[in-house]
């Protein structure tokens, strides 16, 4: 299991106009820096070699990931007015804790939201799953294997009922406070069909328009005040330009030990449960969750596995 979490943070030697200035960080910020991102600090010439920066973090993004995002800073996304980056990355490998059988994987439909369809490998299992049915939708959960800490990861994924129904589902997800908590499945369950499809998700953005739509206004503008965060008078003047996001996942057979203690209790005897089906052959969404924090690391859905 891999779950490294680093930050790269690049400040400007040069200064405005022409006062010459040396940016760096207030000790109280540098310590979270430090402490929870492992960030590593690199003083850049952004006045004369902005695209060797752009390059340098690329780079980095790309080491740090194993290769899989090569470019998170597109072209001309840094020039001489840039006056800090701070830049970090979270790389994921995690083998189910059953993997499934690759001799076992057939194609089938997936049933796309425009009503066409698209034949894509779906993976199968015999075994017991951990699925919950609720109000128009279903889960599974699809355990990691365990690393050498406390850390308990597990994939998640949505289906709705409903060929059409992603729209909605998320909607719901989003909007009802406490969501996921309620609707985690916890038993495993004999199931009946049970496929999941194979796929890869390659995805980037420029978030800063979003996360103004959503509200979140100051650190765009000339107000934002980072004297928090840089020991300068020069952080009363900087705001956040851009924020670019990248993300990069794949699921497959392989994946996206211990005490025991036995008790005999007796019950009377009642009709076992039905087998459930879990057929993702529809739009779904998922995601990567660390269960016992809660935290979310990743979170998608799958609108056609073959796209890219």
């Amino acid at each position: 299991m891999q779950v490294p979490l680093v930050g790269l943070a690049c400040l400007s030697p040069m200064g405005f106009g022409s006062t010459s200035l040396s940016l760096s960080l207030k000790p109280s910020f540098k310590r979270v820096v430090d402490t929870n991102y492992k960030a590593a600090l690199k003083q850049v010439d952004f006045q004369t070699k902005a695209a060797e920066v752009t390059s340098t973090v690329n780079l980095w993004a790309e080491k740090e990931t194993s290769g899989l995002i090569k470019v998170v800073l597109p072209s001309g996304s840094v020039d001489s007015t840039t006056r800090l980056i701070f830049a970090n990355a979270l790389y994921f490998k995690g083998a189910w804790d059953e993997k499934f059988d690759a001799s076992a994987t057939e194609e089938s439909d997936f049933h796309l939201l425009n009503g066409s369809s698209v034949q894509v490998p779906f993976m199968t299992s015999k075994r017991k799953q951990i699925v919950g049915a609720y109000d128009g939708f279903k889960v599974l959960e699809l355990p990691y294997k365990q690393g050498e800490d406390k850390r308990k990861f597990s994939m998640y994924f949505f289906l709705p009922d409903a060929k059409d129904g992603l729209p909605a589902l998320v909607e719901k997800v989003g909007s009802e406070s406490g969501f996921l908590d309620c609707h985690l499945p916890e038993q495993k369950v004999k199931v009946g069909e049970f496929r999941i499809p194979k796929f890869k998700i390659s995805f980037g953005f420029e978030a800063s328009k979003l996360l103004k739509e959503l509200g979140l206004v100051l650190p765009f503008s000339g107000e934002a005040d980072l004297t928090e965060m840089v020991d300068s008078l020069v952080g009363q003047n900087l705001y956040v330009s851009s924020i670019f996001h990248k993300s990069f996942i794949e699921v497959n057979e392989e994946g996206t030990e211990a005490a025991a203690a036995s008790a005999a209790v007796m019950e009377l005897a009642s009709l076992p449960p039905p087998k459930m089906d879990f057929v993702a052959d529809h739009p779904f969404l998922f995601l990567i969750r660390e269960d016992l924090t809660g935290t979310v690391l990743f979170v998608g859905h799958v609108l056609n596995p073959l796209a890219i």
